[in-house]
């Protein structure tokens, strides 16, 4: 009598068709025990929204230290005497400069022209005899030169130059802005980790004591001759579920607080009489932040189940 075998392909297709039975059976066991179900996904959620959260503060305090270090600028006010010769030659070498996006001058007759529109007593500036006002060379920094250090070594340099009376630029609100940032990037780094850490706990924790619930039907399973591979494939499967259910309840929590908050942040910005939009998570920063929690549960729950489940044995 002839043995009928299976090709490849079909014993391939019945693998798969295994495993996704036992993927929707693991989402009705979550289902057979909402309350603890629940409460696990709450935490999860919980904890990958609040990284989520600090990185979105992140995201936009960034965005902000970009938009004020764009507008960083070194004011060289020059002396009463340099002619326009040199002031061009000045100009045209800053211009080469990396650290330097452009140059703007601003002669001494524009400069007197500017200031009695803004002034309000341009009769009082029409009985001086002379112009007291210098002409004036505005150096946006680029990039490169909007870093603290390149900019104080800049500053030196321009205060360096023969027909620089005075170079300025308030470095002190640049270190700051630079300083913040930092601080806060590590405190979301130190944060995430806390908290993602929490997230293997909690779901190491309760496959553990599902684990423990079943421990006389896995005993059953031991003595029927199922492997320990068989048995801990549920297991997985819920732990799968925690982690991708987890994860979109912290993409909703963050998207919610970022909807919260846009209208204050816009109010804000208006009473500052400047435009402002709060920016929240990207569609590949969402993706991440599922796909994250998703990793973080199965790493987890392969840990626990592993250890656990090979502990028991029939007695």
């Amino acid at each position: 009598m002839s043995r009928h075998k299976l090709s490849v392909l079909q014993r391939f297709a019945m693998y798969v068709a295994d495993h996704v039975r036992q993927l929707f059976a693991s989402l009705g066991e979550i289902w057979r025990t909402p309350l603890s179900s629940l409460m696990t996904i709450a935490v999860l959620g919980v904890s990958l929204a609040l990284p989520a959260s600090f990185y979105v503060l992140l995201k936009n305090a960034e965005s902000i230290s970009a938009v004020w270090q764009s507008k960083a600028q070194i004011s060289l006010y020059l002396q009463q005497d340099a002619t326009e010769e040199q002031i061009t030659k000045l100009q045209t070498q800053l211009a080469q400069s990396a650290d330097i996006a452009n140059v703007t001058y601003i002669s001494a007759e524009q400069g007197l022209k500017d200031f009695q529109g803004a002034a309000g007593f341009s009769e009082a500036l029409d009985l001086l005899a002379d112009n007291p006002l210098p002409a004036v060379l505005i150096l946006n920094l680029s990039e490169t030169g909007r870093a603290p250090d390149a900019a104080e070594l800049l500053l030196a340099d321009m205060n360096a130059e023969p027909i620089v009376e005075t170079a300025r630029l308030d470095m002190a609100w640049l270190a700051r802005l630079s300083g913040i940032v930092d601080l806060l990037r590590q405190v979301v780094v130190g944060m995430a980790t806390l908290l993602l850490a929490g997230v293997l706990l909690v779901v190491s924790n309760t496959l553990r004591l599902n684990i423990l619930n079943s421990r006389y039907e896995i005993e059953v399973m031991k003595l029927v001759g199922a492997t320990d591979r068989f048995i801990q494939r549920p297991f997985l499967y819920v732990g799968l579920w925690y982690g991708i259910i987890g994860g979109l309840l912290a993409w909703w929590l963050t998207l919610v607080m970022v909807f919260w908050l846009s209208h204050k942040v816009t109010s804000l910005a208006d009473l500052y009489q400047s435009e402002f939009n709060l920016l929240g998570l990207n569609l590949e920063e969402s993706l991440l932040v599922i796909l994250t929690g998703t990793l973080l549960s199965l790493l987890a729950s392969g840990f626990s189940v592993h250890r656990h489940i090979r502990a028991i044995e029939p007695s």
